[in-house]
């Protein structure tokens, strides 16, 4: 059992994504990764610097990977204001992260403007026969928020 329960790695998602609301560096999506119940790294989606691969998720992924001085994140819990999308579900595998707790959808982050392709987890889970552990809903209503509020902002930029 986690030390650090998923109300407190989503907090930390959320307070990472809010930081773009200052910046207009991403979008509002923020990331953060536990091993052992302590948290390693946080980080924000930062795509809108010019570089289309820095999701939140993949620079959370960087960051512990060079704490941690492995690209082996076994262990691992990933946190997500949004379930990840397909290039992300894979750096998660690819990391051997064995759990991802997000708050909404790729459908959501669709219907609010991003261009995503609308591949669920779960869809790619069954197709890759993965055995990540997939924990859904976590906050949703607060990470719904953070597109409502994404969305006010009359100078953002959705990609």
């Amino acid at each position: 059992m986690e030390k650090i329960p998923y109300r407190a790695g989503m907090e930390l998602a959320l307070r990472e994504a809010r930081k773009n609301f200052r910046t207009l560096e991403g979008g509002p999506f923020g990331a953060c990764v536990v091993k052992d119940g302590k948290v390693v790294a946080a980080a924000r989606n930062t795509v809108l610097r010019g570089d289309a691969t820095a999701h939140a998720e993949i620079n959370a992924i960087r960051k512990a990977c060079r704490k941690l001085g492995t690209h082996d994140l076994t262990g691992c819990v990933i946190y997500s204001t949004t379930e990840p999308c397909p290039m992300c579900f894979s750096a998660v595998h690819w990391a051997r992260i064995g759990t991802i707790v997000h708050g909404t959808t790729i459908s959501d982050a669709k219907r609010m403007g991003f261009h995503e392709l609308e591949i669920s987890n779960e869809e790619l889970k069954a197709l890759g026969r993965s055995k990540l552990r997939i924990i859904k809903d976590v906050m949703r209503r607060e990470c719904l928020e953070l597109f409502r509020a994404w969305n006010a902002i009359p100078d953002r930029r959705t990609y």
